[in-house]
C-alpha cells in the first residue's frame, strides 16, 4: 500500500485535446472567381464597343493591333500543313500586296513606255490641261468686270479639242448687225479669253457662225463672207493680247451651217465665235486637211478633222 508521501510527489499530467473545425479548402477558388469576373467583364465592355463603334472604326482599331500583317499562303490551299488539309477560309489564306516582300512595280521612264503608252500619258495632260483652262476662265467670269458677259460665253469639250464660244444673246449681241467689228465689250471677252490660253501649247481654229437669217447686198455680201471676217476679227484681238500668230491653225467661215440651237435656225445664240484648243493629236495628223475657198472659208469639216498649220492667214477678195 503506497504511503501518503508518495501521493504528493508523483507529478501531475493535464492533457489538452485540440478540437479543429472543418477547414475551408484554402482561398484559391477566389482567384479563380475574380478571374471569371474580370473576363466577363471584358466580355461585356467588348460587347459594348463593338455595337457602339462604326464600320469605320473598328477597321480602324483593326488596323491599330494588325499594322504588319504577315502573308500566310499565295495558294488556295493548306495541304502539306498542320491542319491536314483544311484552309481558315474557303477561298484560301489572303496575300497581302503590300507586303515588303512584294514591292510595288516602279513607275516606267519616258523612255520606257510605248508609243502607245506615251500617246495615253500625252492626252492625260492635254486633258488635264484643258480642265485648268476651262476652270481659270469660269473663275475669271465671276470677277465683277465680266459677271454681266458671263452668259455670253459657253465652255465645253468636244472631239476636237476645249471649245470656247463667244454668244450672242436676246438684247447682247457681240457685233453690230451685219458689221466684222465687235464691241468693246466683245474686245474685252477675247482679250480675257487670249491672256488664259496663251500660254498652252495647243492650235487655235477660230470660226465664225452666224444664224439661219438670210444676209446679202447688192454686191453679194453673204453670210459666208460675214461669218469669215468675224472670226479674223477675233483672231486680230487674239494676237493683239498675246497669242502668238504661229498658234492661229485656220480661221474658218461657217455661216449658217452649224446651228448651236439645232431647232431653231433663227435663235441668237447661233451668232457666235469658236474658239477652240485643237487636240494635239489632231493637229499632228497629215490626212484630213480642211480645205478652203478663195475668202478663206472651209467648204468641209469632218467629225474628227485634222489641221494644217496656216499662221492664222485668211485671203479675201
Amino acid at each position: 500500500m503506497a504511503k501518503k508521501g508518495d501521493d504528493q510527489q508523483r507529478p501531475i499530467v493535464i492533457k489538452r485535446i485540440k478540437k479543429t473545425a472543418g477547414g475551408h479548402h484554402g482561398g484559391a477558388w477566389k482567384v479563380a472567381y475574380a478571374d471569371f469576373v474580370t473576363a466577363m467583364m471584358a466580355f461585356f465592355l467588348l460587347m459594348w464597343l463593338l455595337n457602339a463603334t462604326t464600320k469605320e472604326q473598328k477597321e480602324g482599331i483593326s488596323d491599330y493591333f494588325n499594322q504588319t500583317p504577315t502573308v500566310v499562303s499565295a495558294t488556295t490551299s493548306g495541304s502539306g500543313g498542320v491542319m491536314g488539309g483544311l484552309t481558315v477560309s474557303p477561298d484560301g489564306a489572303k496575300k497581302n500586296d503590300s507586303s515588303p516582300m512584294a514591292p510595288p512595280t516602279p513607275a516606267k521612264t519616258p523612255q520606257e513606255l510605248s508609243d502607245a503608252e506615251l500617246e495615253k500619258e500625252k492626252q492625260k495632260r492635254e486633258e488635264a490641261s484643258f480642265d485648268d483652262v476651262k476652270k481659270k476662265i469660269e473663275a475669271a467670269m465671276s470677277d465683277d468686270e465680266f459677271k454681266e458677259l458671263a452668259k455670253n460665253l459657253k465652255i465645253d469639250m468636244t472631239p476636237e479639242g476645249l471649245r470656247i464660244q463667244i454668244v450672242d444673246q436676246d438684247g447682247e449681241s457681240m457685233f453690230p448687225s451685219g458689221s466684222a467689228e465687235p464691241f468693246e465689250k466683245t474686245k474685252k471677252l477675247i482679250a480675257k479669253v487670249a491672256d488664259i490660253i496663251k500660254q498652252t501649247p495647243n492650235q487655235l481654229s477660230i470660226r465664225g457662225h452666224t444664224d439661219g437669217v438670210k444676209y446679202s447686198d447688192e454686191n453679194g455680201y453673204t453670210n459666208w463672207e460675214l461669218s469669215a471676217e468675224r472670226a479674223n476679227s477675233s483672231r486680230r484681238v487674239l494676237l493683239d493680247n498675246g497669242v502668238r500668230t504661229d498658234k492661229v491653225s485656220n480661221v474658218v467661215g461657217k455661216a449658217d451651217t452649224d446651228h448651236y440651237i439645232t431647232d431653231n435656225a433663227a435663235d441668237p445664240q447661233n451668232r457666235r465665235i469658236s474658239i477652240i484648243l485643237l487636240r494635239d493629236s489632231l493637229v499632228r495628223e497629215k490626212g484630213g486637211v480642211n480645205s478652203t475657198n478663195k475668202v478663206g472659208v472651209a467648204s468641209s469639216i469632218t467629225d474628227a478633222p485634222s489641221f494644217a498649220p496656216t499662221q492664222g492667214n485668211v485671203t479675201f477678195p
